[in-house]
């Protein structure tokens, strides 16, 4: 994995963590989609790399999911 795909599943991470409620991960993608951040292909493609690696389940991060975002936010603090 390359540096700029680990940045942008990192952003993609945490923006989710930031979502809000009604907001679904398609609307997250969208959203980085329309702010240039990543295409809403490679976006689809950040979030099914998630689900595998079992940070997202049905729409929401799981416990590991959740600690790993904590983990991002911090990082992007410093």
């Amino acid at each position: 994995m390359d540096i700029e795909m680990d940045i942008n599943k990192k952003v993609l991470i945490l923006a989710i963590y930031k979502k809000e409620e009604d907001e679904t991960l398609t609307d997250v993608v969208k959203k980085m989609d329309n702010t240039k951040v990543f295409s809403l292909k490679e976006g689809k493609k950040y979030l099914k790399e998630l689900k595998k690696e079992q940070l997202i389940l049905d729409d929401y991060l799981t416990v590991i999911g959740l600690v790993k975002a904590k983990e991002i936010e911090l990082e992007f603090k410093i």
